[in-house]
């Protein structure tokens, strides 16, 4: 098949050998890389074994207690002489207003997962062609957090020796985040460094602003991940810097799902072909 014949100018044949492999791996990485309609059970799979792995891995990381102190005083240094240290202000304020920091707790311990998991279905549903992409940045994001709670073990504000924050989720004895009350010893106390709310929740609100066609749903998108920085902040899970963290992650999320499919997630075709029509060329 990769073989073909040419005359000389003697009038004999003689084979010329073209590179079949090289075709066939062009061919291959070519199908890899363009975007196929989802299989349901597959990506339900998916996502419960990532999430598994997340979890293990991240709870496995070593809970270095003394340095994850040291790099909390040190963040909140670094913030006071940036002046942007308010997290102990928004901690106490929003902890005096009983409703408001309820609310706030379950918030950061449901929303994270009911969003992201929302948009997911959202996109597998009506945007077939993006969803792969998409999710591939998240995952990439997911992965590369597990790098810096390793590298930068990190207190959070409300475990910080003499910071005077409130533990909003002990005090108010309410079911929340699962590093605080009751469940504190299922999770890593000290992998705050990044936030992976922020992450997942800046994925959330880019994903839906860039695709949802309502205007107030596209609002909706923007403010998601500007309530989930307020409510970090305000339950003492994490300092500012620690989102700024979580979109640096976001950032090589992005980066990895560009470099593979050729083009951002909300720029790719919004269907996939159905069987029979000819697959669209790979993204440049």
């Amino acid at each position: 098949m990769g073989d073909s014949t040419v005359t000389t100018v003697e009038g004999r044949e003689e084979a010329v050998l073209h590179p079949v492999s090289d075709d066939a791996g062009r061919s291959l990485l070519r199908r890899l890389r363009t975007p196929r309609r989802p299989r349901l059970w597959f990506e339900i799979l998916l996502i419960a074994v990532s999430y598994w792995t997340y979890s293990l891995i991240r709870n496995a990381v070593p809970e270095q207690k003394a340095e994850a102190l040291r790099n909390a005083d040190w963040i909140w240094r670094v913030e006071h002489d940036l002046g942007i240290a308010v997290e102990q202000s928004v901690n106490h304020a929003v902890n005096s207003v009983t409703w408001l920091i309820v609310g706030m707790n379950y918030y950061y311990a449901t929303l994270h997962f009911v969003v992201t998991l929302g948009v997911l279905v959202w996109l597998f549903r009506y945007h077939p062609g993006r969803y792969a992409a998409a999710r591939t940045a998240l995952f990439a994001t997911t992965a590369v957090a597990l790098v810096g709670y390793y590298l930068y073990p990190l207190a959070p504000p409300r475990l910080m020796n003499g910071g005077d924050f409130v533990d909003t989720v002990v005090v108010h004895q309410t079911w929340g985040s699962m590093a605080s009350g009751d469940l504190k010893n299922m999770s890593n106390q000290y992998a705050a460094m990044p936030s992976m709310h922020i992450g997942w929740s800046l994925w959330c609100g880019l994903t839906i602003f860039a695709l949802a066609k309502v205007p107030w749903v596209r609002v909706l998108g923007l403010l998601y991940p500007t309530a989930t920085l307020v409510v970090i902040v305000a339950t003492a899970n994490h300092f500012w810097l620690d989102a700024v963290g979580g979109v640096l992650c976001l950032t090589f999320g992005f980066t990895v799902a560009r470099l593979w499919y050729g083009a951002l997630p909300y720029r790719l075709p919004q269907s996939v072909p159905t069987v029979g029509q000819p697959l669209p060329a790979a993204p440049r």
